[in-house]
């Protein structure tokens, strides 16, 4: 069958599925005829709601799981004592039906949470106290579906005794949060928070409404809306993200400056966080009733702020509503006596990863890349944690190249989601860039996410499931693309309605746009079959292999000219065309030299979304010394600014002051560290290193095989490196020759090569080859201590 009709049926033929089926994540739990519960009213948006439930228990079982899902947001206490601090998702799972463009309807599964409860229940009186806040607002550039409904869903099994959420809870809207605040913003689907404490429910003796002590009688009982499954809400996926980490309330930074307590003079005042941070603003205070407190924070781009309205007397309150920044601003009228101020800090997991050398220059860029991703990870990977908080998945396959070096877990199984969400919302094959409200493709970044995001996952996880549910649509995409005679790709703008034929922000009217399409479908190419080849698609490994042996020569005869371009070379000469040409591999390895002399070094035209590629491709080309020299002319700036912590949208410091699509981490860890896989998950990895002027690295990167800890030591004449290689892992370890003779190598204190010859073996390494960069030897796992001394 001609291989471009067979694209196209089988496009067809996903699509179909896609309207019929689910994409689902796992198989619906049991919900045992809980009831989605609410007020009367469907909304309001931006409403806060209070639920509670008294539970009478015999025994408290050994575990206790609960099942929790809402629409947006909620907070769990169990008698009086935080559970869960914000549980919930954005919505979005999967598509749960066909996108109504017309009427701008995406139906949209949604997504329940696993609490163990065990620990906070007790013998007696149980009471089971959540806080929603339905947001009941989608935005043009969010990434969450509206449901139309406030709602929450609660299912436990406590021993014999079943709690599902139902008409015996009490469900009241919260008075002490307004909900008639304009939005934030209109790219920003969260609220910022007004509350006034004089409607606080607290009782008599101050009880909060949470606390077990609190009496509900006068609150009404809760509207039963439909059980699980039931329209607008659709079917219950699970969570696969872990909670996020709480790290409880901190003190600031500058805590001693504040002298607190202290009498507020009316001025605003600064509290500095150790660096830039997602945070929740918490306050003490003493103050007469009517005062009003506003707390913001010095990102000029935050969209999210708080304003409180005081009580009489002593009192405390946090802004749940998250917002980021360097400082936090409290501006506290005059004669308010401030007696705490502090801060939480959620995290998606821990900060695991680590890169440090002897240049302290590119210890602080990696640092600064680190925070960077942290602070644009919460309910999906974001392109920046102000602005729009949007799932643009061209800055998601960026933020891959490092996840994997820095993020635990939790990161991993984010990048999942974003990868599952990303497939699931599509139409008529296209992947939509902007995910998952709506499909909007931007050719470039829907290759891109193809390319280096999901076959990267794969490789680094070894997540057969998901690469065998997502892999029909990146086909699927890939056939969208017609061969022309010359053996290129037709140039693709985008065929939805509101596509974007965006590349790169970076040095206006330099983009040169075809090659770089080209490169990126010869790349996502390449890295399919690579999947199709793990899933046996052998007609799939056929028509991957045709088209890339057409493109090759093809793209050669079009746009070579001493470097890549589709027209004048005098006027055109893009770095980003030319790196990507390298790192896709459709330049030829003689080519090399002359990209990096010609364009590479002289020309510095992409934003920091291509930049990264820029400086792969001269690594690539066995040009490190000038991928760290280009590194640091174009991040200097930065790295300068003592006072801040991330990395800019733009160069030298234009947009957000943080924003995902900056990977110089991804050079540093693959190319200077020289640490990668080589098979599936980390069972085998590579560590070569490039030092160049570095006397000291030191590196630990988190891996699901555990945690890989690497330091190095280089003087004159000694090469000296402590490693620790988790269980179920092979390393292949690289000593540098940097120009020299390796005399002898000792392992662990003994002997293993001398004057060019292998010794008697020690257990756990063996050598492995030689070439002209490196002394390779394979260890398993374990503490191994490597000395080479150098002639």
């Amino acid at each position: 069958m001609n291989y471009k009709i067979r694209g196209i049926i089988k496009v067809s033929l996903i699509f179909s599925l896609v309207l019929l089926t689910s994409f689902s994540f796992a198989q619906t739990p049991n919900w045992q005829g809980a009831q989605w519960i609410w007020q009367q009213e469907d909304g309001p948006s931006n409403t806060w709601m209070s639920f509670r439930k008294t539970v009478t228990l015999n025994e408290v079982p050994k575990q206790v799981e609960a099942l929790v899902s809402v629409d947006s947001k909620f907070w769990l206490w169990i008698n009086g004592e935080m559970v869960l601090f914000e549980g919930g998702l954005s919505r979005g799972p999967s598509q749960a039906g066909e996108w109504d463009r017309k009427n701008k309807i995406t139906p949209a599964n949604s997504w329940f949470e696993t609490v163990n409860i065990q620990p906070y229940l007790k013998k007696g009186e149980n009471t089971i106290a959540i806080l929603v806040w339905y947001w009941g607002r989608e935005t043009h550039k969010g990434t969450h579906i509206d449901s139309k409904k406030g709602g929450l869903l609660f299912s436990a099994n406590i021993g014999d005794q079943k709690v599902v959420s139902d008409a015996s809870w009490k469900a009241i809207q919260h008075p002490g949060y307004d909900n008639t605040i304009e939005p934030a913003s209109k790219a920003t689907v969260q609220f910022s928070v007004k509350y006034d404490a004089q409607n606080a429910m607290n009782d008599w003796s101050d009880k909060a409404w949470y606390t077990a002590d609190f009496s509900d009688a006068t609150w009404p009982s809760a509207i039963e809306k439909g059980i699980a499954g039931t329209a607008p809400w659709y079917n219950l996926e699970p969570n696969i993200v872990p909670h996020l980490i709480n790290h409880g309330l901190e003190d600031y930074t500058n805590v001693a400056d504040l002298k607190l307590p202290y009498i507020s003079e009316g001025k605003t005042i600064i509290c500095k966080l150790p660096f830039n941070k997602q945070i929740t603003p918490y306050l003490e205070i003493e103050a007469k009733a009517g005062d009003t407190i506003f707390i913001t924070t010095d990102n000029r781009l935050n969209r999210i702020n708080a304003t409180y309205i005081t009580k009489e007397g002593t009192q405390s309150f946090e802004s749940f509503s998250w917002m980021n920044g360097h400082e936090v601003r409290y501006t506290i009228p005059k004669g308010v006596k401030v007696k705490a101020l502090k801060y939480r800090w959620m995290t998606v997991g821990e900060m695991v990863g680590e890169f440090e050398v002897s240049d302290p220059f590119y210890s602080r860029l990696w640092s600064m890349g680190n925070n960077t991703l942290f602070v644009c990870a919460r309910d999906n990977f974001m392109d920046c944690p102000d602005r729009e908080r949007a799932l643009w998945i061209g800055d998601v396959a960026d933020q891959t190249g490092y996840i994997f070096y820095s993020m635990d877990n939790a990161g991993r199984q984010l990048l999942k989601k974003a990868i599952l969400q990303t497939m699931s919302f599509n139409e008529n094959g296209v992947i939509g860039a902007l995910g998952p409200l709506r499909v909007r493709e931007l050719v470039a970044q829907s290759l891109q996410f193809i390319a280096q995001c999901v076959w990267p996952y794969y490789l680094n996880t070894g997540d057969k499931e998901t690469l065998e549910k997502v892999y029909p649509y990146m086909y699927g995409y890939l056939a969208l693309f017609p061969m022309q005679e010359n053996g290129l790709p037709e140039y693709r703008k985008g065929k939805s309605p509101d596509s974007w034929d965006w590349v790169d922000w970076g040095v206006k009217n330099t983009i040169d746009s075809e090659p770089i399409q080209a490169a990126f479908y010869y790349l996502a190419l390449n890295e399919a079959k690579k999947m199709a080849e793990v899933l046996g698609k052998k007609d799939d490994i056929k028509w991957y292999s045709n088209r890339m042996e057409t493109m090759k020569p093809a793209f050669d005869k079009a746009y070579w000219k001493n470097g890549f371009y589709s027209t004048n070379p005098e006027s055109l000469k893009d770095d980003r065309a030319n790196a990507i040409a390298i790192v896709s591999g459709i330049a030829k390895p003689e080519y090399y030299n002359q990209i990096v002399d010609n364009v590479l070094i002289p020309n510095r035209f992409s934003s920091p979304h291509f930049e990264w590629i820029a400086e792969e491709a001269m690594c690539m080309a066995g040009r490190s010394k000038e991928s760290l020299e280009r590194m640091k002319d174009q991040y200097q700036s930065q790295v300068d600014k003592k006072e801040m912590t991330t990395l800019y949208e733009m160069f030298p410091n234009g947009g957000s002051y943080n924003h995902a699509w900056n990977a110089p981490n991804t050079i540093l860890s693959k190319y200077i560290a020289g640490v990668a896989p080589t098979k599936l998950a980390w069972s085998e990895y590579e560590i070569m290193p490039t030092l160049l002027h570095f006397s000291t690295l030191k590196k630990t990167i988190p891996t699901v095989k555990g945690n890989i800890v690497i330091d190095i030591e280089v003087k004159e004449s000694v090469y000296a490196m402590n490693l620790v290689s988790p269980e179920n892992t092979v390393a292949i370890i690289g000593i540098p020759k940097t120009g020299k003779k390796i005399e002898k190598v000792f392992v662990n204190g003994k002997s293993i090569w001398e004057n060019g010859k292998s010794k008697k073996q020690l257990k756990g390494i063996e050598f492995d080859n030689e070439d002209l960069k490196y002394l390779k030897f394979r260890v398993q796992a374990g503490a191994w201590k490597v000395k080479a001394d150098y002639k």
